[in-house]
């Protein structure tokens, strides 16, 4: 059975990104209230965070972009 090409071509999935500097006066529990929040309320999701030796942490929350395509 033959496929076509269309079929065999997986479609990349495309995202946003958002960096966000936390300092380091800023607790690990209000990092993870902030990060909840943006998760629950922004549909974003954890990509990296990096924590650095000065204490500050750096971090990339991710979501998927949805192309809406007309249907008429």
């Amino acid at each position: 059975m033959a496929r076509s090409l269309n079929s065999r071509v997986a479609q990349a999935t495309e995202y946003e990104f958002r960096h966000i500097s936390l300092p380091r006066t800023t607790s690990r529990s209000a990092a993870r209230r902030l990060l909840t929040q943006q998760a629950e309320q922004g549909h974003w999701e954890l990509a990296r965070l990096r924590l650095h030796p000065d204490g500050t942490r750096k971090i990339v929350l991710r979501r998927k972009i949805l192309r809406v395509r007309a249907t008429l």
